[in-house]
């Protein structure tokens, strides 16, 4: 099947390629970097961002490993669906627009398609589900949560260059779980940015160094001989772009500046200017408070058009991904009584066991919400736009912005520190999914794994397995379903 389907894309580029043939280049690397992702990348943002890297950098070295950083920054710091931003960026700075573009349908529509097929089924379903189905989706649920545990752990692993970066992480972490809302997570990155940005600059440590000498005076350290001698705390003179300190043993220690980041001559940027990219967000925003002010002014509009602007506000204003992407299309959609919680609850259990970009969910919900009004095809297209399209237009014209950017020492340095933090966060999605991820007939709400530890044996299972054996994310989501209906067998024996 594999080897029938790149036959199929080696004649399409082929004929691609005599049109074109830089057109038909790009297509074709698109396609073989990418045909089978959508297909096979299950676990959630946390578990993709680790696939790209293993992909991408490890495996055909579209990107380095200093650009992928960038870029998983970049991706956590915008609004938007983090995981479907870094393929768009990897394939847009290796093979230009068209490329970009192809990879997100090629990333997204597997996905996409599935959620829909789920949408019909449950707007066919009665309104209780057998006890065996709350108990499989559980098992989805705590295995989902093992594997964004390890993709966590691994990330960690990456994000971490010193003391602050771990530091970074575990607070991000920890805020993360503590609080939640709109504003809280982009505040919590940018803080993370601002703290690097200080740390590398030794603003704080010099400033330090000021106030404990003006405090304490001048500090005295015996010599040899036992006499007294008065030395400054510290002595600094920059010399040939580095930097000469004397310490209090008078020995000099050169600080090296951290050199300029050049991308290599195959890496280079095929993305916009900066002034393109500006036009690009200033687009985007006029669209975007146009369509807010007739959301707001409307009365009894159609509900094609509500949902599609509900969509595109959450698009626009979420940040982190996956640990905002819940609540908020819970508050747009349920709220609203588009949709029923519990339908709500089963899509997202569902489709956390889908592979692709957990956005797709908004195509569930975009096709329930539409039911009884417009066709159910129309609500799944105007849910897939309106989640999507403005994270993407967004991301794309950042990149304009960002290509003038990334070669300031401050820029990288701040980029440094949003990644330590929104690494953190991913912590927080283990939380989140933990909380809500039990489905019970009592609790068709959703309610904590951590009331039946068969479930934390589930989700420990497939964090072993995959930490230590090498378990395919698949293959280990099908095993937490199984093992949520041995669960059930075993209690209702």
């Amino acid at each position: 099947m594999s080897s029938l389907i790149k036959l199929a894309i080696r004649k399409f580029s082929h004929q691609l390629h005599a049109y074109s043939p830089k057109l038909g280049d790009s297509i074709y690397d698109t396609l073989r970097y990418n045909w089978y992702l959508g297909f096979t990348s299950f676990g959630g943002p946390a578990v993709h961002f680790q696939i790209f890297h293993q992909r991408f950098v490890e495996k055909y070295a579209l990107v380095d490993e200093q650009m992928y950083k960038e870029l998983f920054s970049l991706c956590q710091a915008l609004p938007g669906p983090a995981s479907t931003k870094m393929i768009y960026a990897v394939n847009l700075i290796h093979g230009g627009l068209w490329a970009g573009i192809l990879s997100f349908f090629l990333w997204s529509l597997p996905g996409a398609f599935a959620a829909y097929g789920l949408a019909v089924g449950v707007s066919k379903l009665n309104d209780t589900l057998p006890a065996l189905v709350y108990a499989l989706l559980s098992g989805l649920n705590a295995a989902t949560v093992g594997i964004i545990a390890l993709a966590a752990v691994q990330l960690s692993e990456k994000a971490v260059s010193d003391k602050l970066t771990r530091t970074l992480v575990f607070l991000g972490g920890c805020a993360g779980m503590l609080y939640n809302a709109l504003w809280y997570f982009p505040v919590l990155m940018a803080l993370g940015g601002v703290a690097t940005i200080f740390w590398d600059y030794r603003w704080l440590q010099d400033a330090w160094r000021a106030i404990r000498g003006t405090l304490c005076g001048p500090r005295t350290q015996s010599n040899i001989g036992g006499e007294e001698q008065e030395i400054p705390d510290q002595i600094a003179s920059r010399v040939s772009g580095s930097e000469t300190r004397l310490s209090e043993t008078n020995s000099v220690v050169l600080v090296e500046e951290p050199p300029e980041r050049v991308v290599p001559a195959d890496l280079e940027l095929r993305t916009f200017s900066w002034k393109s990219g500006v036009y690009i967000i200033s687009s985007l925003l006029i669209g975007f408070i146009v369509l807010m002010v007739l959301r707001g002014t409307l009365h009894s509009p159609p509900r094609g058009f509500s949902l599609f602007a509900n969509l595109f506000l959450a698009g626009t204003i979420i940040f982190g991904g996956g640990p905002v992407v819940i609540p908020l299309l819970r508050e747009y959609v349920v709220f609203e009584g588009w949709v029923s919680p519990r339908d709500f609850l089963l899509g997202l259990a569902i489709c956390q066991a889908f592979p692709g970009p957990n956005f797709n969910f908004a195509v569930y919900l975009g096709a329930l919400a539409v039911s009884g009004h417009m066709s159910l095809t129309a609500g799944a297209i105007t849910g897939f736009l309106g989640i999507f399209a403005p994270g993407i237009i967004l991301f794309t014209g950042t990149m304009g912005v960002w290509k003038a950017l990334r070669n300031h020492r401050w820029f990288t340095s701040a980029l440094r520190g949003v990644n330590a933090a929104a690494v953190g966060l991913i912590y927080t999605a283990v939380y989140r999914l933990w909380e809500q991820g039990f489905l019970s007939s009592t609790f068709t709400s959703g309610s904590s794994l951590g009331l039946e530890p068969w479930w934390l044996v589930v989700a420990a299972t497939s964090f072993v397995g995959g930490r230590w054996f090498n378990l395919p994310a698949p293959v280990a989501i099908v095993m937490g379903g199984v093992m949520g209906m041995i669960w059930y067998g075993i209690v209702t024996a």
